[in-house]
């Protein structure tokens, strides 16, 4: 496996808003490339690089988006958004370049999505402060400067340049809510139905206790899923479905969505620890996010995939069938794996390992008929060494070929499940 651009440089110019900070890979591109490394820990000034999210751009540029993140893995302090671009389908990359600058406090949880009417791209992020922790801001001990906000960001150049973030966070936060997290993953630009052009972002949250009831802000029964929608291109936003059961039971998280071929969308949920069996959650919405068919329920044929994010892609074409990824060690962090669905995500099937080495957060992209490419956390001896992005041909309707091999990686075996986001 090629790894790319493996040497640290400084910063050598200024892109308003963009800051390059990593060089340019110059390897040529490799017709029919199987994997490629965007992003190494300890490179490019960051300590390590997490949360993938990645799209593709009308004219046919792999953007792959993650957090940079200067002074450890942990999921606060000094994180910035980066970002890099790709020309040939993921093979070589260019830059590395910042979209979202910390500058000492948290930015992250990328949610690219590109509008189809103008072909923006378009760039939802989160927010807090770098001297506050998650804990904290779960049990309300900060100020609302501090806790989670929400921001957009868009780019009309293919993500060559953005535009400076812009606070939303009073369109799409209720006042009792605490913590807030975009994505992660790429979010949903309807393509068919009634609100076709529509911009769906799925996203996480928890609340404030009821009154009465304890406030340790340690409970995960106080997570949450919910929407977030734009019919203007990402100008305006409002709040969608929330899932606000807050029981215990089914405790619906960071979450993934896909368009089915009959105009539905399809939600899938990290479940945060709730009493139920199964780690993955989903539901359906028939009115483009607005309200859900019906509350979160496990969903048992993801039953290998660990607490963790996973990605969901609907491939184009009314009989190809739903992905979804994601590590497949249910007690660990382990083995990237593709799952297929020919029934609407009523139940998955196993399709394809990519390695045995560990792995965590992942996101998918098709990148033509018969290719997809996956964006993933992964390493040999901690997960978050690098993010790979793979190319994956032959998941596409029932009766094509079977998915081109993985290629041969070193294993890594543990039972012990990773901490953390």
């Amino acid at each position: 496996m090629t790894q790319l651009s493996r040497t640290l440089i400084a910063v050598t110019a200024l892109l308003t808003p963009l800051t390059v900070t990593q060089a340019a890979a110059t390897e040529a591109a490799t017709p029919g490339c199987a994997s490629s490394v965007p992003y190494v820990s300890g490179e490019g000034g960051y300590d390590t690089y997490r949360i993938p999210a990645t799209v593709t751009t009308p004219g046919g540029v792999v953007l792959a988006f993650a957090e940079g993140r200067h002074n450890g893995a942990g999921d606060t302090g000094d994180i910035d958004v980066v970002l890099r671009r790709s020309a040939d389908g993921g093979c070589t990359w260019g830059p590395t370049a910042v979209v979202a600058a910390g500058d000492g406090d948290t930015r992250g949880n990328p949610a690219p999505v590109v509008d189809p009417r103008s072909g923006d791209v378009v760039l939802l992020t989160s927010y807090n402060s770098g001297a506050v922790t998650e804990a904290q801001i779960m049990r309300g001990e900060v100020t609302p400067e501090q806790s989670r906000r929400v921001f957009v960001q868009r780019s009309r150049d293919g993500g060559r340049h953005f535009t400076p973030p812009r606070d939303i966070t009073s369109e799409v936060k209720p006042f009792r809510w605490r913590w807030y997290a975009t994505g992660p993953g790429h979010a949903l630009a309807l393509t068919r139905g009634p609100h076709r052009g529509r911009l769906v972002v799925p996203a996480n949250h928890s609340a404030a206790p009821p009154p009465g009831s304890p406030d340790t802000g340690q409970e995960s029964r106080y997570y949450g899923a919910h929407a977030l929608y734009s019919d203007d291109g990402g100008r305006t936003w409002r709040l969608g479905f929330v899932d606000d059961s807050y029981d215990g039971v089914n405790n619906s998280n960071e979450s993934t969505a896909a368009q089915l071929p009959d105009g539905r969308l399809y939600f899938n949920s990290r479940d945060q620890n709730g009493s139920s069996p199964g780690n993955r959650l989903d539901s359906y919405s028939f009115d483009g996010a607005r309200t859900l068919d019906r509350p979160y329920t496990v969903q048992p044929t993801l039953n290998d995939v660990p607490v963790v994010e996973g990605s969901v892609l609907q491939l184009r074409g009314g009989t190809a069938p739903l992905l979804f990824s994601g590590p497949s060690v249910p007690t660990a962090r382990q083995s990237m794996a593709l799952w297929r669905s020919t029934d609407g995500g009523a139940t998955f099937t196993k399709e394809l390992t990519l390695s045995q080495q560990r792995a965590a957060y992942s996101d998918l992209v098709q990148l033509g008929h018969d290719t997809v490419g996956i964006l993933y956390e992964t390493g040999v001896s901690g997960t978050y060494e690098t993010i790979e992005f793979r190319r994956l041909r032959g998941l596409g309707a029932p009766g094509q070929s079977s998915p081109a091999p993985a290629r041969n990686f070193s294993t890594f075996s543990s039972s012990a499940p990773d901490s953390g986001t």
